[in-house]
């Protein structure tokens, strides 16, 4: 069985990048950095959402199934800098060569870390493999949109067709999983601020687990799991989340109402 890599970031405004790009003083705050620039935003768009450029990647999380095992986690610590969370996560791709899913991940995770990847001179050879070294990549790679190296599971449900998208949270919920717990990703920023990065990183985690789940429910509709298949993989997924510590996980756990 190829593995299969789900990950997802959490990103806050890049200050130092806005700092210099709006040739703001050295003496400001990053908060008033950020204030400046989503005020001009909004001014020029009428959103305060940032060009994918200048987002600052805050947390990455995975859950990789591999071999007979299925696991969890977030990238670095909390004193990991950028560019150690996105070479950390290219590194994944080079020792595992995974089928790597997301939800939107071609339409902001991606383009994310391609920028700030570029920004860091990380090196991400085996993700960048277009058939040149290896003729397996010629059509199927990470960056083909209309193959499943990349699977995005929210693009490929809604056809490609951005007015039939769906939210994570409630597909995840419709498919009786707990979908997301106590935060949303526009609320990361104001958490980062007040020093809540390990609820921002455990926020991810429920994220990459929701959308595991819901790719297992996706790989049963497609036949690709038998009935028996996906149930042993919904109680590998239970068994090792059960077996995690932490505040988070206890919510999901509670939130994970069988199935009937």
């Amino acid at each position: 069985m190829i593995p299969t890599l789900v990950f997802d970031i959490e990103t806050i405004p890049d200050a130092a990048g806005l700092r210099d790009l709006l040739a703001l003083p050295a003496g400001l705050s990053d908060a008033d950095v950020v204030n400046v620039a989503l005020h001009q935003r909004r001014q020029q768009t009428g959103s305060d959402f940032l060009p994918l450029y200048q987002h600052r990647v805050c947390a990455i999380s995975c859950a990789l199934r591999e071999g007979n095992q299925f696991k969890v986690w977030t990238l670095g610590d909390e004193g990991s800098s950028e560019a150690e969370m996105i070479q950390r996560f290219y590194d994944g791709i080079e020792k595992y060569t995974p089928q790597i899913i997301s939800w939107n991940g071609g339409g902001f995770d991606l383009p994310v870390l391609h920028y700030r990847g570029l920004i860091h001179g990380v090196n991400a050879s085996r993700y960048w493999e277009l058939g040149d070294d290896d003729k397996a990549f010629k059509w199927d790679n990470y960056i083909n949109r209309y193959h499943m190296r990349h699977l995005d599971l929210m693009e490929v449900m809604a056809m490609y067709n951005a007015r039939a998208n769906a939210p994570l949270d409630d597909l995840a919920k419709l498919c009786g999983f707990p979908g997301k717990l106590g935060m949303d990703g526009g609320q990361v920023w104001e958490a980062f601020k007040a020093g809540k990065l390990k609820a921002i990183r455990d926020y991810c985690e429920t994220d990459v687990a929701n959308t595991h789940l819901v790719f297992l429910r996706f790989q049963l509709m497609r036949g690709l799991l038998t009935q028996a298949a996906y149930d042993d993989e919904i109680a590998l997924v239970r068994e090792t989340l059960a077996g995690y510590a932490g505040a988070h996980w206890d919510a999901f756990m509670r939130a994970w109402r069988p199935a009937v």
